[in-house]
């Protein structure tokens, strides 16, 4: 059985910077990997430069990188994964 995807999302926003989510569920939990959630989460420029995105990569585990910086980040749900990535992009963009 291969990964499902589960959720897709892309936003525009007005001055072209691009949000999108993405997550799969996986078929089993490889020993690699706590848990049967992949996720990718990014949010950039119009020509595509990164400025944030959360990952968790079967090597590292669950992190973030903010304009370049990889720092750990502890997943504890999806719904809080997603409320801690807005809340990064409005400061990112000058919201917060």
């Amino acid at each position: 059985m291969r990964a499902k995807l589960i959720y897709r999302e892309k936003f525009i926003y007005a001055d072209g910077a691009i949000r999108e989510m993405v997550l799969w569920q996986l078929p089993a939990t490889p020993n690699e990997r706590p848990g049967t959630l992949k996720y990718r989460l990014f949010y950039g420029t119009a020509d595509g430069t990164c400025l944030l995105r959360y990952d968790n990569e079967e090597s590292k585990g669950d992190h973030r990188h903010v304009v370049g910086v990889e720092q750990p980040y502890h997943f504890t749900d999806v719904d809080t994964l997603v409320k801690d990535f807005l809340e990064d992009i409005e400061r990112i963009r000058g919201n917060k």
